[in-house]
């Protein structure tokens, strides 16, 4: 591995119980309810804390996450590691709003303009800053976040309510951590074709994202030189049931149109599933070597 990640403690939450990835559930930092059905994942929220919205007069964030937080290792790691650190952080706005709403309901409030999600939002935006104030203060290389915004086929809201509600706030992080000096890392599952400029003009330098459930090749021709494409090999279909002749063949695709006219800007990184073939895994590195 090139990248590493630091070593950092963020405080208990108090309102937190049970493990995340044990079988059976879990509340998280904010009160809502997961339902683990497999272990060693995340899950799913069955009971969101605002599933009524009176219950927002009572939501607070868990400041004592970020109160309590120790990051007194994070120097000492990047000085002594040769590697490039990237902190990874909670901020991932649209995401939260649906842990805390619950899906069904945060699509019917965006939809219909309730009034009460920009206030719910920007709640969730001054704790995501404060949470990105304390990693830019440190000695990291670069700072990351996350939203899952695509479906298979299209982005999960309009392009232009993504652009009036989320895209601001994108940038606000981006502004902070790149006037410290580090690079933004960005991911996102789903086709999200939509907004790949917006991410490169909030100031998004690396992006993880499923390209196989886009075009690849008009990605390449709009975006090569642009912003780093941060891996990802077909973890649907390619790498738990094609064979490694098949996986070598996708990481050239993506070589051949992330990498046109010379330009460099792919990161060599993939992710897989506990049962995938591991001869699957060895074709991606060892195509990637190979190029």
């Amino acid at each position: 591995m090139d990248f590493a990640s630091p070593p950092f403690y963020y405080g208990k939450a108090r309102k937190a119980r049970g493990v995340m990835g044990d079988l059976g559930q879990y509340t998280d930092e904010w009160g809502s309810v997961w339902h683990v059905a497999e272990p060693g994942v995340a899950g799913e929220v069955k009971q969101p804390c605002l599933a009524d919205w009176p219950a927002l007069e009572t939501v607070v964030p868990p400041w004592e996450m970020l109160q309590e937080a120790d990051l007194s290792k994070v120097n000492a790691f990047c000085a002594e590691t040769d590697r490039f650190v990237e902190a990874g952080t909670m901020v991932r706005p649209f995401e939260r709003l649906q842990f805390l709403r619950g899906s069904e309901n945060l699509y019917c409030d965006l939809g219909e303009g309730d009034t009460r999600i920009p206030r719910l939002l920007s709640m969730l935006h001054e704790f995501f800053m404060a949470e990105l104030e304390m990693w830019v203060k440190t000695d990291v290389d670069a700072i990351g976040f996350m939203d899952d915004w695509g479906s298979q086929k299209a982005l999960l809201i309009s392009p232009a309510l993504w652009r009036t509600m989320f895209k601001p706030l994108y940038r606000e992080y981006c502004q902070l951590i790149k006037e410290h000096g580090k690079f933004v890392f960005f991911h996102s599952d789903g086709n999200i074709e939509a907004i790949y400029g917006d991410m490169i003009d909030v100031g998004v330098d690396a992006i993880n994202s499923q390209l196989f459930c886009m075009d690849i090749e008009k990605l390449g021709a709009l975006y090569s030189g642009k912003i780093t494409f941060h891996g990802e090999i077909d973890r649907q279909h390619l790498l738990p049931f094609g064979t490694p002749a098949q996986v070598r063949e996708a990481v050239q695709r993506v070589a051949k149109n992330m990498l046109r006219n010379g330009k460099t800007g792919v990161i060599a990184q993939c992710e897989w599933g506990i049962k995938d073939p591991m001869e699957n895994i060895n074709a991606v590195y060892s195509a990637w070597n190979e190029i």
